[in-house]
């Protein structure tokens, strides 16, 4: 989750000479964002996940204070949710190209900067014995996951890695988030089987 500031300045709308709109400005920066977001998405792609591109969700936007003023001040706040094989650190320098560029262009200030500490995008191998066994003990195949887990940490830790759990991503985050008692016990035997298998 990031955040762009644009600091422009603000004076009486009679004349729009007295001022730098950072609003205008805003407007002209999200269109190139979205072109970029287009871009990457025309660039990146993996069919394992249910959406199988990069998404850039324009997430909040605050700016100006009265219907007469120029605009000084505007703020945008976005999500980004690279693929495995993106950098999020290549993402941040084609983005401050474009804010760079635009606040050139209207005359404006800005900064940017992340909203929290970036999570890397998580993958593990689909032939790795673990994979396997799981696969094996759950008769189900492994899929791909489009939210964000502790387990890109965990695998730098200890290596191959899996999100596994009873429940689902439909309930969570809800006013009514539940794991069904009927997954209890499966899952438990299952994780019985992974100890017996890697630890007895």
């Amino acid at each position: 989750m990031e955040r762009i500031e644009l600091i422009g300045q603000s004076g009486h709308s009679s004349n729009p000479n007295l001022g730098h709109s950072a609003l205008e400005a805003m407007s002209a920066l999200l269109t190139n964002l979205l072109l970029l977001r287009q871009q990457w998405q025309s660039q990146y792609a993996n069919d394992l996940f249910t959406v199988p591109y990069p998404t850039l969700n324009l997430g909040c936007i605050h700016g100006g204070d009265n219907p007469n003023r120029i605009c000084g001040q505007c703020s945008l706040e976005f999500d980004l949710r690279p693929l495995p094989s993106m950098s999020i650190e290549q993402l941040r320098i084609d983005i401050a190209k474009q804010i760079q560029a635009t606040a050139t262009k209207y005359q404006v200030q800005f900064n940017y900067q992340p909203l929290y500490e970036d999570i890397p995008a998580f993958e593990q191998a689909d032939h790795s014995p673990l994979v396997k066994l799981v696969e094996k003990l759950t008769g189900h195949s492994c899929e791909a996951i489009a939210f964000a887990t502790e387990a890109p940490y965990i695998q730098q830790i200890v290596g191959d890695t899996l999100v596994l759990g009873a429940g689902s991503i439909n309930q969570a985050h809800q006013p009514n988030e539940f794991l069904p008692l009927s997954q209890i016990v499966p899952y438990t035997l299952l994780l019985r089987q992974l100890i017996s298998h890697y630890c007895l």
